[in-house]
Parts: structure tokens; sequence; C-alpha cells
């Protein structure tokens, strides 16, 4: 089969890692482990599509395999090179099976579901990447949230907010302040003519208005403990 170098790696990877998993990696797990991009994975997949080198099974996530006819190459260049060790010692990566040891963190989109007026009952197959959902890439650390100053915005006594640490914020971000008084509160930052406004999501509360304030990072994600 006429494969680029970079789709024989891709197909390769899918192999080793079906038969110590029994599923396919996702795009992101082929991304990182080639080191390229989703975009370009998925181009590659694609093709390997049209090729014949890969098939996927309808109405499943994770579904990707080989065609038989892949499967067939694959194992017979495996062979070959075992039966020649003696010309071409076989690449150490060729024999580990790669194997998915954590749980991913691609899950499946199944659809749309009503949290006010009812929606007609709708059902998709689309992987949703929950790193990319809670912009875990730009999260340096997080803190459990203490009280209930923040519930409009959906963060809740319990939760955990993720945070980039910042020492600046645009107005109207969420942030983790130090006050004066060395006390750190999660609000709404605003800038204002001669002081700082530090507003909560929650109508029964007041802002808080300072002169000095000292931002020491921004939310950005909130993860619901399950």
């Amino acid at each position: 089969m006429n494969l680029t170098a970079r789709q024989h790696e891709i197909v390769t990877y899918i192999w080793k890692y079906r038969k110590g998993n029994g599923l396919a990696p996702t795009l992101a797990e082929i991304a990182g482990h080639l080191g390229i991009s989703k975009v370009t994975v998925h181009e590659h997949i694609s093709q390997l599509e049209s090729k014949g080198a890969l098939e996927k099974e309808p109405f499943l996530s994770r579904s990707t395999k080989l065609t038989r006819r892949m499967l067939r190459d694959l194992e017979k260049t495996a062979e070959e090179k075992s039966r020649f060790v003696g010309l071409e010692a076989p690449d150490p990566e060729e024999l580990q099976v790669v194997r998915h040891d954590k749980p991913s963190t691609v899950l499946p989109l199944l659809g749309k579901i009503a949290a006010g007026r009812p929606l007609e009952a709708m059902e998709e197959n689309e992987p949703v990447d929950v790193v990319d959902l809670c912009q875990l890439e730009r999260a340096s650390y997080a803190l459990q949230v203490k009280g209930d100053s923040m519930i409009e915005d959906g963060i809740f006594d319990g939760d955990y907010v993720l945070v980039e640490k910042r020492n600046d914020a645009r107005n109207g971000e969420t942030v983790v302040a130090i006050l004066e008084n060395n006390e750190a509160t999660l609000k709404r930052f605003y800038r204002q003519k001669n002081r700082f406004k530090l507003e909560p999501a929650n109508a029964a509360l007041e802002p808080i208005y300072t002169d000095k304030v000292e931002i020491r990072g921004v939310v950005v994600g909130v993860v619901r403990g399950c």
C-alpha cells in the first residue's frame, strides 16, 4: 500500500495502541505521540481511509481500525523483520505495545440536553476533549471554592477553579485577588477611575471597592466534583 512515512507512523501507532487497549487512540493522543496538530492528524486519517488503510465503525467513538489489507501488510513486515534480524535489528519502538493506563480526557458528545425549554431529541457522535473545554493548558494551579459569592457565574461552593497565574487582568475577568488585609477572594475584576471594583456574581452581595489589590491569577476553568 502506497503510504507516506507519516501515514505509516500513524497506522503503526494505531495498530500497537489497539493491541494494547482494545480500542483506538484519540486524535489528541496520536497528535501528542507524533508531535503534530490534531488538524494534521485528521487530514491524514481521511487520506488513509480513502487509501483503504483505515476504516471506522459507524456511530461509535474511538472505533478507527486498520483494514484487513493494512493489517496483513503490517504483520507481514513485522514477520520479515523478525526473520532477518542479522541484517536489520528491529526498532525497539515497534516491539513496544502502547498502553492506555490513564483515563482518556476525550469523551463522546452524544447531543444536547435542554435545561430550560425542551429541545427536539438529537443524537450526535462527536468527540469532545475535556482538556480543551477547561483550557487546561493555560492553568497553573487549582483552588477549591468556599462560599456562594460567584454562583451566578456557575461557580459553587466546593467547586475547583483552574487558575492561570497572572498579575494583571482585563475588566470582567474572574480573578484571585489579595486585599490589603491579606485576605484572598474570588471576584470579577474592574478598573475604575481612582479605585478597583471586585464584583461578586451573587445579587445578594455587595461589591468590594479598594484602592489597592494584588492579582494572583485569572480563572480559566471550573471543575465540579463527580
